[in-house]
């Protein structure tokens, strides 16, 4: 008898811990549960450096646009203060990025608390998907219309530029004892 099987009642039966069958490697569904899941989220996949020079990129180039804003004061003091920008489109575009920001929040937290990926993502943040995209694209050419008098053609990289660092920053601003813990149990 080799290959480590022992008889039973009507054929051969591998046995998991015997001499043979570490090095056949013919059965690979028993050592299934001890390989890590390509979309486990207990293993973070590493970032190359090409990733991370990016998002330093958008980070500092957000940076700069707030800290330099028209060369003579901040972003910052340019939306308080400057009679150039539009007030109405102004407000009515960060109410609309207000609300989602505080939607992409909300789905996090709700995602903490699902065990199944798909159990309530897909019913319930996917079919509102299209009005995130709505309420992204209206603001975004609220925005553009609010602050055309000051950067005119410029607007358009300078709204891109800091929503890139935002979703850069975004999945940073997470507190980290809200992550999901591993539930899975390995019967081995």
């Amino acid at each position: 008898m080799s290959g480590g099987s022992t008889p039973v009642a009507g054929g051969y039966m591998r046995q998991r811990h015997s001499q043979g069958y570490a090095s056949s490697g013919d059965d690979l569904e028993d050592d299934a549960c001890s390989r890590p899941q390509p979309f486990s989220p207990s293993i973070p996949r590493a970032k190359t450096w090409v990733e991370i020079l990016e998002n330093v990129l958008w980070i500092a180039s957000a940076l700069f646009i707030i800290y330099y804003g028209d060369g003579h004061s901040n972003f910052i003091y340019l939306l308080w203060h400057d009679e150039r920008i539009r007030r109405l489109p102004l407000y009515l575009g960060m109410v609309l990025v207000g609300l989602n920001v505080a939607f992409f929040f909300y789905t996090s937290m709700l995602v903490w608390n699902v065990r199944r990926f798909d159990e309530k993502w897909e019913s319930f943040c996917i079919s509102a998907l299209p009005y995130v995209t709505l309420l992204g694209v209206v603001s975004f050419f609220l925005l553009s219309f609010a602050l055309w008098p000051i950067w005119s053609f410029l607007t358009l990289p300078l709204l891109f530029t800091l929503f890139m660092a935002s979703m850069v920053i975004f999945p940073h601003s997470m507190i980290g004892t809200l992550r999901p813990q591993n539930d899975a149990f390995r019967i081995d």
